[in-house]
């Protein structure tokens, strides 16, 4: 590393030091099926922030991208008869602030990437409803298989060199969600553009398909199959079954199992370029008034692993840093 980029992060590290060190926050939702409501987790202190109640059996949950909204699904009945529902919280004021009727005890939840709908898996009504997050309204119920349970959904619209079926005109592969139907031995495959079933799967030796959970580069689905003791390997661009993993006995599950993929390493600067890394650092700085924040907000765990990132991204770039001028 020269003397000009050993520079210029000393005087970017130095404006990380002097601007905003606080992070975005980043908090846990927790269920509490027997006590009705929901236990908000600060993660940096590991301490319970707030308790909100939001009726009577909380059970799955999901958290919008944006992070505003928290989706709860509630399991037991009540005075609105057979059918179940889901609390909305506003996640500013720790406050319920929507309650929207959906199928017969609904379990899991998902939400698309871009934060517009949420997928409720209803057991006992063996379909999945749709609710538009803008208005917090119901705009679709879809017929899927028996006692639908664990939801998974596909990453954002991922860039694909040729098109082919299954992708939309830009050449992205559309967004999917897959549903664990445990009574049919079946997964559901529903595309979020028309909110239709287009595939339905076949997994396990016998029934109990529960938990799902999609790759972070979104081409595989896994399932497992309680009754079946093993997981089932889904490739989403085929909708076919791969591979069947023995596991141990009565796999379950439920919940997001597979780890994300590490923060995406792209920043302002163009690899290659001259001032690549300074350019970087400079977007850094103003979007997070801080290297220190945008390292935490990054998901990166000191600033000089940020700053060896984006040596990293830059690279080639390195004989020819210059100072930046702004």
């Amino acid at each position: 590393m020269n003397l000009r980029i050993s520079g210029l992060i000393a005087a970017f590290a130095l404006a990380g030091l002097l601007g905003s060190t606080q992070s975005r926050a980043q908090n846990a939702y927790i269920t509490n099926s027997s006590s009705d409501n929901v236990s908000v987790i600060d993660t940096a202190t590991n301490t319970v922030t707030a308790t909100i109640p939001v009726g009577a059996g909380p059970y799955g949950l999901a958290v919008t991208p944006d992070g505003s909204k928290v989706y709860v699904t509630i399991t037991l009945l009540n005075s609105t008869g057979p059918r179940g529902n889901v609390s909305v919280i506003d996640t500013a004021t720790n406050m319920v602030i929507a309650t929207i009727l959906v199928g017969s005890f609904p379990t899991g939840v998902a939400v698309i990437p871009d934060g517009r709908k949420v997928y409720i898996a209803n057991q006992s009504s063996a379909n999945v409803s749709v609710i538009d997050t803008a208005t917090d309204t119901v705009t679709a119920t879809i017929p899927v298989g028996s006692v639908p349970t664990g939801v998974a959904v596909t990453p954002g619209q991922l860039p694909i060199i040729g098109r082919r079926v299954g992708q939309d005109d830009d050449g992205t592969r559309r967004i999917k969600v897959y549903v664990a139907n445990v009574d049919s031995n079946t997964v559901s495959a529903i595309d979020t553009a028309t909110d239709k079933v287009t595939a339905t799967i076949a997994v396990g030796t016998s029934r109990g398909p529960n938990g799902v959970a999609v790759t972070p580069d979104g081409k595989k689905v896994y399932v497992a199959n309680a009754f079946s003791n093993n997981l089932s390997v889904i490739d989403t661009a085929k909708n076919k079954v791969t591979a069947t993993i023995r596991v141990g006995l009565n796999p379950n599950a439920f919940g997001i199992f597979i780890q994300p993929a590490q923060p995406a390493q792209r920043f302002a600067g163009t690899p290659g370029k001259a001032n690549c890394y300074g350019k970087s650092v400079s977007a850094l700085v103003r979007q997070d008034h801080g290297l220190n924040a945008a390292a935490a907000a990054l998901g990166f765990s000191s600033l000089r692993e940020l700053q060896n990132a984006i040596l990293e991204f830059c690279e080639g770039d390195l004989s020819t840093e210059r100072e930046p001028s702004y």
